[in-house]
């Protein structure tokens, strides 16, 4: 009964992650790529565009794996969609590509001072990401959902230490 509680209450929090990085960053972030953009402008939008693909990839995983029943194929894309994104992740952050690139960037500085630490947590998610969309494709849906769990752990550590609050 403990673990039921448990393995519901991780799959919770990983929805409300999912939601909180689909939604936040709609939101949030309707402001407009400038006309003449220097290439660190272009990636800071491009890699907000590139979370917001992630968290809408996220949550549409988690609301099927909430479901009696959850479509395999659905599950599948979205964890590959996921998969491939993070394999992107790294080089979503050049140099110059913070808040002065764009002020409504959620980039911390420790992105680019700890370039070590920043390093492990996208390979961390990578792998994670890696996982379950190795466990999707194979239709493992018990399997999907124990490694939604570890797959959420790895975007809040990443934001925990690297994602600054959202600025309205």
């Amino acid at each position: 009964m403990a673990w039921a509680m448990s393995k519901g209450w991780a799959l919770a929090l990983a929805v409300g992650i999912g939601a909180a990085v689909a939604a936040g960053g709609a939101v949030a972030h309707d402001d407009k790529l400038p006309a003449n953009a220097s290439p660190a402008t272009k990636a800071a939008y491009a890699r907000h565009e590139n979370f917001r693909k992630m968290g809408a990839s996220f949550k549409a995983l988690n609301d099927e794996l909430r479901k009696g029943a959850p479509n395999k194929t659905v599950v599948a894309t979205n964890a590959k969609a996921l998969s491939g994104l993070a394999n992107q992740l790294p080089t979503w952050f050049p140099r110059g590509s913070g808040v002065e690139a764009r002020p409504m960037s959620e980039a911390r500085p420790e992105i680019w001072r700890d370039a070590a630490g920043f390093t492990a947590a996208s390979s961390n998610l990578q792998t994670q990401t890696n996982k379950l969309n190795q466990l999707a494709a194979a239709g493992d849906i018990d399997g999907v959902k124990a490694q939604v769990r570890a797959t959420g752990g790895a975007c809040k550590a990443c934001h925990d230490k690297y994602r600054q609050e959202k600025k309205d």
